[in-house]
């Protein structure tokens, strides 16, 4: 039986969406957070534009929503490559790719650090939430032959095998980063009565070269110049497994409670 929802979203905005399945009593919510925290453009009219980053502040766009949800599924990754101003109580502390020499360069663990420890503390602090939290696991890119802007791409046709790949560089690095601010935010949960678990994809997408759109993530007719997408996953594709693994670790979980 295919079943069809029915949009109940508050909003006309695709990033913020509510969609409820009458036939299933089941609701499902999206929250459009690519840097988790409290966020500004520098420019509206110019995504490429340094973001804003306030890395002690909340992103209530989705903290102040989630209270009462049965599940919670939080991920964020490659948007903490692009150029980013960093503040902390307010104050500029860093930046990533800006073109000022008065501010402090950091690296992209950086605010990727500070980041995953307020989404937690964000969520450590809900008085009601009775949930669970699942954290999917930073993904890795597969660019080949050059940097996303230095001519590399991603043409293999066929996954790796167990032996052909390791994981290295910033992929490396920002998956170490986010399971040591997991370890830290599943500790406290823990002493407060919140559940949050792993959804652990990293290293099997690591072996999916061969699932990226590359020079062929756009529209059949429209004239692009941009980059390979060795970033983003093909639909139907290896990420169509990730409802799989979902569906068995909450199956766990229930039969936990």
């Amino acid at each position: 039986m295919v079943a069809y929802p029915n949009d109940v979203s508050n909003s006309s905005d695709l990033n913020f969406k509510r969609y409820e399945y009458p036939e299933y009593n089941f609701t499902i919510s999206i929250f459009w957070s690519p840097y988790l925290v409290n966020t500004e453009r520098s420019d509206r009219q110019d995504i490429t534009q340094p973001f804003k980053l306030y890395l002690d502040e909340f992103d209530e766009s989705w903290t102040a929503q989630i209270e009462n949800f049965n599940y919670v599924i939080i991920s964020a990754g490659q948007w903490f490559f692009r150029p980013t101003i960093f503040y902390s109580d307010r104050h500029v502390i860093g930046c990533l790719y800006c073109p000022e020499t008065s501010i402090r360069h950091r690296s992209s663990t950086f605010s990727y650090r500070r980041a995953w420890r307020t989404a937690f503390r964000a969520i450590n602090r809900l008085k009601n939430f009775k949930g669970i939290v699942f954290l999917r696991s930073f993904v890795p890119s597969h660019f080949e032959g050059g940097q996303w802007d230095k001519g590399g791409d991603c043409v293999r046709t066929k996954p790796f095998k167990s032996n052909e790949s390791v994981m290295e560089d910033y992929n490396l690095e920002m998956y170490k980063t986010q399971l040591q601010e997991y370890k830290y935010g599943e500790r406290e949960g823990r002493k407060k009565g919140v559940k949050i678990t792993l959804m652990d994809m990293t290293q099997i997408m690591q072996l999916r070269p061969d699932g990226h759109p590359s020079k062929y993530g756009h529209l059949p007719l429209q004239n692009v110049t941009m980059a390979n997408d060795c970033v983003h996953w093909c639909l139907p594709g290896p990420i169509d497994s990730w409802n799989d693994f979902l569906m068995e670790l909450m199956i766990r979980e229930e039969c936990r409670r």
